[in-house]
Order: C-alpha cells, then sequence, then structure tokens
C-alpha cells in the first residue's frame, strides 16, 4: 500500500469529485469578477466619457501590469498553503538595486536581471526557512519583511534614483507601447500566461496544487514538499524583481521607503481573484483579475471625484467579502461531498 502511495502521481492526491466541483466554482468566481469589472467599467464611462479613452485605457493597463506580475507570484505561493508578505520590501530593495546600477550608465536588460535575481535570492531564503526550518510562513516572511525593509533603509539612506538618472529607453519600457496597449501590459500577459501554464500543464506546477490541498497526502505520495515550496517562493521573489524594475520604469523614482506596504494590496488582489489561503485551489488568472479590480477601482473613485481615502476601506471589504466566500464555498463542496458518500455507500 505504501509503495503504491508513493508512485501516485500528484493529480491524483485527494478526492477526484471534490477537485471537479472545486475546479467548476473556481471558474464561476472568475467569471463573476470578469462581469462585475465590466460592470464596473461601463457604469463609470457612463459618468465619465474620458474614461475608456485610448490614454485612460493605457493608464490603467499600466497601473495594473506591476501588480498583476507581482500577485501572480504570490499567488503559486498561497496555492502551497504558504504566504509571502515580503514582496513590497522585496520589490523596493530590487528597484533601487536595478536603478543603482543603472544610473551608471548600465544595460537595461542588466538591470532587469540584477533585479530579478536579488528578488530570486530572496525568495530562496524565504523558502529555505519555511521548507527546511519548518517555520511558519506567516511568521518566516513577517520577520522578513522587516529585514529586508531595515537593509534597504540602510543601504539607500536618504539617496533616491530619479527618472534623469536612467537611460531613456528604460524609460520608454514603462511608459511606451504600440496603440493603447503598454510594452508592461505586454510583459504582464506574458508572465501570466507563462506561469499559468507552468502550473497547469508541467508535474512540478501540478504538485503546487497537491501540497496546498493535502500536504501529508503528498508527503506519502513522495512529492519533493520542501523543493516545490522553496520553488514557489523562488518564482515570487523574482517576480517580485521584475515588478521592482517595472516599477522603477514606470514611475522612475524610487527611495527607502519605495513598496512600503505594497504586501497588503497583493494579498488582497489574490484573496479577491479566488485563490484560498486554505490552498490547493485558485489560478494566477483569477489573481489577476483581482489585481486589475483593485487597481480599476482605485482608478474610479477620483474619476467620479470620489476622495481617495475610501480606496483602503473598499480593499479591505473586497478582502472580507472574499474570505466569507471562500468559507461558504468549502462549506457547500463539504455538504455536497458528504451527501454524495452518503448515497453511494
Amino acid at each position: 500500500m505504501t509503495a503504491v502511495a508513493r508512485r501516485a502521481p500528484a493529480t491524483e492526491i485527494g478526492v477526484p469529485g471534490s477537485k471537479r466541483l472545486v475546479d467548476r466554482v473556481l471558474r464561476i468566481r472568475e467569471l463573476a469578477l470578469l462581469v462585475i469589472l465590466a460592470v464596473l467599467v461601463a457604469g463609470t464611462e457612463v459618468g465619465n466619457h474620458r474614461f475608456l479613452s485610448g490614454q485612460g485605457v493605457k493608464d490603467l493597463l499600466l497601473n495594473a501590469a506591476i501588480l498583476v506580475i507581482v500577485a501572480a507570484g504570490q499567488a503559486s505561493v498561497v496555492i502551497t498553503r504558504n504566504v509571502d508578505l515580503s514582496v513590497g520590501s522585496t520589490l523596493g530593495i530590487c528597484a533601487f538595486a536595478g536603478g543603482d546600477y543603472l544610473r551608471g550608465g548600465g544595460s537595461p536588460l542588466v538591470g532587469i536581471l540584477i533585479a530579478v535575481s536579488l528578488g530570486a535570492g530572496l525568495g530562496v531564503v524565504n523558502g529555505s526557512l519555511v521548507s527546511f526550518g519548518r517555520v511558519p510562513s506567516l511568521v518566516v516572511t513577517l520577520g522578513t519583511l522587516y529585514i529586508i525593509r531595515g537593509l534597504d533603509s540602510i543601504w539607500v539612506g536618504s539617496r533616491e534614483i530619479v527618472a534623469h538618472d536612467l537611460p531613456a529607453g528604460f524609460v520608454t519600457l514603462g511608459h511606451g507601447g504600440p496603440f493603447f496597449l503598454p510594452y508592461l501590459a505586454i510583459i504582464g500577459l506574458a508572465v501570466l500566461i507563462a506561469l499559468a501554464f507552468y502550473l497547469r500543464s508541467y508535474r512540478g506546477g501540478r504538485e503546487f496544487y497537491a501540497i496546498g490541498s493535502n500536504t501529508e497526502a503528498a508527503r506519502l505520495a513522495g512529492l519533493p514538499i520542501r523543493k516545490r515550496i522553496t520553488a514557489a517562493y523562488v518564482l515570487c521573489g523574482a517576480l517580485a524583481g521584475l515588478g521592482g524594475a517595472l516599477y522603477l520604469a514606470r514611475f522612475g523614482n524610487v527611495d527607502s521607503g519605495t513598496g512600503s506596504g505594497y504586501e497588503l494590496t497583493v494579498v488582497s488582489a489574490v484573496v479577491v481573484g479566488g485563490v484560498a489561503f486554505t490552498g490547493g485551489s485558485g489560478s494566477v488568472y483569477g489573481a489577476a483579475l483581482g489585481a486589475l479590480l483593485l487597481t480599476t477601482i482605485n482608478s474610479v473613485l477620483p474619476s467620479l471625484g470620489v476622495s481617495s481615502s475610501w480606496e483602503g476601506a473598499i480593499d479591505g471589504f473586497l478582502l472580507l467579502a472574499a474570505i466569507a466566500v471562500d468559507r461558504l464555498v468549502a462549506l457547500r463542496v463539504a455538504n455536497v461531498l458528504r451527501r454524495r458518500n452518503v448515497r453511494h455507500g
């Protein structure tokens, strides 16, 4: 029995009926997010006819692109039933690292690679402490959040990188693009498609879901749990680093406070997008929809003359609503499966 369990593929871990039911619910939830987003945009356009102008759409995509990339990385960690609260600090220090190199006249590509590599290295630290040290991810990443922020403050000090210090081609990356489609949105879409394909089509990606669904069953099946969890954190850190480089290109301004509090927005986007904190369910497309919804709301409020002070309150309400929906869905799935088991003996 044990030998058979160790050879079981990742996709067979758990109850097949439960997986199909959860997948169906998630598709409905993502569709609901699309409908809400469409209604929100249409309603805003009625009140402000410039909202869907070419420049308006471009600004919306520019604002959402970075959050989509970082949220996609966070989703890969949450799927394994963990969390990374250090993504904001990682984004900030990686943005400065890339900018510090670029203001010396370096290559934009190398500057981006520096940011991504530093983020991946910080992901290795987080992943190792969580998987090999067996310390709760909430505790580990809360600690590294403050450590990275402290190191960033010591390194950066009172220095600041501005757009004038950066190569013209790098600044163009943060603002330009064909028609109303910015380069940042194209990069974000490419990252999203590649990560979604990996999670659904490769064994390593499917094992993220298996570990999040039932860690003990995954261990009995012989899955490399520590390796996969570390890989998820490396992926999250690398995408936070990429987000930092693109943040620098987008805003052209980085200091020691860059990225502060950003982790809360990222986690909100992931949860609102249907990636359950209990692990094993959700998709990066859902996380991207959550990021796009939050960004759209934050863009809609000023265009309708509503104070920006409401942004945090609305984001918090959506987060609580998403958690409540996750709980109701979990109870509904459990009841359906219980009735099935009773019917089939």
